[in-house]
């Protein structure tokens, strides 16, 4: 087996476009002189020292491999002749730069902090995007005040080191860059074990918020419909049902019903990339401002005027090419009236059992801007249509406040 020198090899003849992950990743090819009898996962995971095979995977999955220039599966069989491309992830910076970001801190401990995030942030450092994230704020934070526990002696102020070789120490589990709500980080190794292993066991609540296009049944519905890459759009996941898709389960239930738009609780059953915005688009009500999944970006005209939203027919897998998405977003950046232009879902409750207390812990984070400003106009239009009102988890009181009430 031979590798070809990767100055030779053209730019454009492996990857067109790369995620955020790979950026700045180094191109390699390998072309195999004689069958390896190998998956490919096992063969990069013996050619490319320090990345595991987990590691090796989730590049395959991120499209960053191509065998014969075409996406392979991990378990994809290798034989003589074949030619391998591979971008390389660059090795992730290991330190944070402390910043002053604001921090809305719901509760911390000497194990763990739980922050409400706000929108427009990123949880950890990635290729290229080294500040201005989550960890950064709390690197900032942890440097600056002195966690005081209930007995009244210090605590810990640091991350945890579980994830530090990946630029990722503390980080627990994720949420999109434009999500708001609740995120839970650990800041010390026990803890965070044990509170992962319960986000990996489903034993613990995750609820959200999300206005959505149009009014669903209001008896809300669990939504069983397996998910997986987009057979087009990188950036999209899809309803699938075949060998690639993972099984995905959301309950909603409808809180509040306005013109054209709804108020909607969702209860995670699993937790996959993207899950309530392809699951509610495929019952034709996508996220307001979700402009991949066919939701629409909407302004004061759109309250007055709803429109019908091009991801609104059920059980039909809708998503706009990367190009069509950005000329959409340019186009609400010129308006003056414009609400929300990117998804409105806020994680509203986080319910866990405290690591070493062993006590049930719920955690409700309030609606962060744009969100909030635009539950507050749609209000003004409320429908005589019922919700539901028993079997909920979240306080709307508390978790969706008029305006003049919500203070940090």
């Amino acid at each position: 087996m031979r590798k070809i020198d990767r100055d030779k090899i053209p730019e454009d003849d492996m990857f067109e476009e790369l995620p955020d992950e790979l950026e700045g990743g180094e191109r390699v090819r390998y072309t195999l002189s004689k069958d390896a009898s190998l998956r490919l996962d096992k063969y990069l995971q013996n050619r490319l020292k320090g990345l595991s095979r987990h590691q090796i995977q989730k590049l395959i999955a991120l499209e960053g491999v191509k065998v014969n220039n075409k996406l392979p599966k991990p378990s994809t069989k290798l034989k003589a002749g074949d030619v391998v491309d591979v971008m390389v992830p660059p090795k992730p910076a290991s330190d944070l730069n402390p910043e002053p970001i604001p921090m809305d801190i719901i509760y911390e401990d000497d194990g763990f902090i739980v922050v409400n995030k706000q929108a427009n942030l990123i949880v950890h450092p990635a290729r290229g995007r080294l500040n201005g994230t989550l960890l950064n704020g709390l690197s900032y934070h942890f440097q600056n005040n002195s966690t005081v526990l209930n007995d009244g002696t210090a605590g810990s102020s640091k991350l945890s080191r579980v994830g530090a070789e990946d630029a990722r120490p503390g980080v627990i589990h994720r949420l999109d860059k434009n999500t708001t709500g609740v995120i839970v980080v650990g800041k010390q190794e026990e803890p965070h074990w044990l509170i992962a292993k319960q986000f990996e066991d489903r034993t613990n609540l995750k609820v959200y918020l999300a206005v959505v296009h149009g009014n669903p049944d209001p008896a809300g519905a669990v939504i069983d419909e397996p998910i997986a890459k987009h057979p087009t759009y990188r950036e999209a996941m899809a309803i699938r049902h075949d060998s690639v898709s993972k099984p995905s389960v959301t309950i909603y239930r409808v809180r509040e019903q306005y013109k054209g738009y709804a108020l909607v609780e969702m209860e995670l059953k699993t937790g996959r990339t993207h899950q309530i915005r392809v699951h509610m688009q495929y019952i034709g009500h996508p996220l307001v401002g979700d402009i991949i999944y066919g939701g629409e970006p909407v302004g004061l005209k759109e309250l007055k005027d709803p429109p019908i939203a091009a991801g609104s027919r059920v059980s039909m897998t809708f998503a706009r090419s990367k190009q069509d998405g950005i000329a959409i977003e340019n186009a609400s950046k010129e308006r003056d009236d414009m609400l929300m232009a990117t998804p409105a879902l806020h994680a509203a409750m986080l319910g866990l059992r405290h690591p070493i207390k062993k006590e049930d812990m719920v955690f409700t984070a309030k609606v962060h801007e744009p969100m909030r400003t635009l539950i507050h106009h749609l209000r003004q239009q409320k429908i005589d249509l019922p919700v539901v009102t028993k079997g909920t988890h979240i306080d709307l009181a508390k978790a969706t406040p008029e305006p003049d009430d919500f203070q940090f």
